[in-house]
């Protein structure tokens, strides 16, 4: 009775990273099959007729015998079909197809079509990672996921377009050679950014509001009526975000690769995301889930900004998940064999109109909404999500004046080298308190880094009885001041400071929400 076993490594994913997958292949004697085992999914059985395919249309041979792969750890789900290269692999090493005495040294990745060509598959860059930290030299992939491997330093990456390539480098008969990329190039060659706040004519204090949500990572809401352009603003808020540092950039790509939404010959993405999704997108699409967990858009969104246009359009099911996340900086999605975390530090940001017929802050148009409609309408915004939101800008309609005016507008690269400035302040100041802006303050840190002065102080007492503001107004005041002084290179929180702050609260007064 002959019985061969064979082990090859291979990956998976657990959320946003890999661990090392050791496919067991048994071959003995007896009635002729072909069983997967380790907790399978469908996509992975199937692989057992691409890979019965492959071979024989390769000019392998495939034995005709009880053949038994097992996927160990056999306790975690394997999904997708990158498994059914290390299979036909571990197949052909089993019978002999291919003596290499170094395959520990080798992880295999990569979907098999019938004629034997590999092709490309998600999650290569934590699969990459993964493998260069378990102390595996070589990684052999499908040709269209090298440039996405190579960014990872201390691993050979291997691009293979079929599997009989493979063989012959295994066999010693002709070698793969290395694929190399120059990762500084591509992350210092960052694309130019389309848009420009040079684009927007007049709306000073909505750049300024916006440089101000920059400059501490606060999350904003815009009010205004149609056609004023909020949608033409937030769309140019990436622009003034400071570069990704090199560990952003991978963490990002990851995320992105994972989603299968990586563009196609990019290996990097170095510019911060945006995404914008539609009002009609369920709470899964936001923070990500279903039956095989993905990544939503908040995590989509990591390092950047996410964009809810026409906010009080969304269900309220949708927005109320956003609440942890935003706080946490991670969405965590538990299923019966696993718990995945994605991350998700996003600056969040809202637009709406201030009413049903977009006209109550417009003096040129007439408002059909009672002042209950007006209420009811900001009102599907919940006080808990109002809560996570430092900053409220009123965006009024652009006069014809300013839209003809040939005054050149200042550009993103001037606002961003500010926002660079500021943000280094902020690095600084709370170096070893495991946070990176004046949006991540908790109120134990307020009495530390947000003193004010008597002056100040009674300057908040009477915004709070004149304007009628919310308890939750105060340590979102606080936190927009210490950015604005941080602006301006000020260690302490000025008056002046604080009355920029409190403008930007108007949908804590009674004049929005009837408190």
């Amino acid at each position: 009775m002959i019985n061969l076993l064979s082990k090859v490594k291979s990956c998976g994913l657990m959320g946003i990273d890999g661990y090392i997958i050791e496919v067991e292949t048994d071959i003995s004697n007896g009635i002729p099959a072909f069983d997967i085992v380790g907790l399978a999914d469908i996509a992975v059985k199937e692989s057992k007729e691409r890979v019965r395919s492959a071979l024989k249309n390769s000019g392998f041979d495939f034995p005709v015998k009880r053949i038994t792969v097992n996927l160990a750890p056999a306790n975690l789900k394997k999904e997708g079909s990158a498994y059914d290269l290390p299979i036909a692999l571990g197949i052909l090493t089993a019978t002999g197809q291919i003596s290499n005495d170094s395959l520990e040294r080798y992880l295999f990745i990569g979907e098999l079509s019938l004629d034997g060509e590999v092709k490309p598959v998600n999650g290569i860059l934590p699969m990459a990672i993964c493998a260069m930290y378990a102390g595996i030299e070589n990684l052999v992939l499908p040709v269209q996921n090298a440039d996405e491997a190579a960014v990872v330093k201390g691993l050979n990456v291997l691009p293979v377009k079929n599997i009989s390539e493979i063989v012959m480098h295994l066999n010693g008969e002709k070698e793969i050679a290395r694929y190399l990329v120059d990762i500084e190039a591509i992350f210092n060659n960052n694309i130019q950014h389309e848009l420009d706040f040079s684009d927007v004519k007049g709306q000073e204090n909505v750049k300024r509001a916006l440089e101000v949500a920059a400059s501490g990572a606060h999350n904003c809401i815009m009010i205004g009526s149609p056609g004023c352009g909020k949608t033409m603003v937030a769309k140019r808020i990436p622009t003034i975000l400071p570069a990704m540092t090199f560990e952003e950039a991978l963490e990002v790509t990851k995320i992105y690769s994972i989603a299968g939404l990586l563009p196609p010959n990019t290996s990097l993405i170095t510019n911060r995301p945006f995404r914008s999704p539609h009002h009609t997108i369920s709470d899964i699409g936001l923070i990500g889930g279903g039956k095989y967990p993905k990544p939503g858009e908040i995590s989509l969104s990591h390092y950047g900004v996410l964009f809810l246009d026409e906010v009080p359009e969304f269900s309220k099911d949708a927005l109320e998940v956003l609440r942890q996340p935003l706080e946490d900086g991670v969405v965590t999605i538990s299923r019966v064999n696993a718990s995945l975390t994605y991350p998700a530090k996003t600056t969040l940001v809202l637009a709406a109109n201030p009413c049903k017929c977009g006209n109550f802050l417009d003096p040129s148009k007439d408002c059909s909404c009672t002042p209950k409609q007006v209420q009811q309408y900001l009102g599907k915004l919940s006080g808990p999500l109002l809560d996570r939101i430092d900053i409220h800008i009123e965006v009024a309609s652009v006069k014809y004046k300013e839209l003809e005016s040939s005054k050149e507008e200042e550009k993103s690269s001037s606002i961003r080298e500010r926002v660079n400035k500021t943000r280094k302040i902020q690095l600084e100041r709370y170096k070893g308190l495991k946070i990176y802006s004046n949006s991540q303050l908790q109120p134990s840190m307020m009495n530390k880094f947000c003193k004010l002065d008597q002056q100040s102080k009674d300057l908040l007492k009477n915004a709070f009885e004149k304007l009628g503001l919310s308890a939750r107004a105060y340590n979102r005041i606080l936190k927009v001041s210490r950015t604005i002084a941080d602006m301006e290179e000020s260690e302490s929180i000025k008056v002046s400071h604080l009355a920029e702050a409190i403008q930007y609260r108007s949908l804590d007064r009674k004049f929005w929400n009837g408190q």
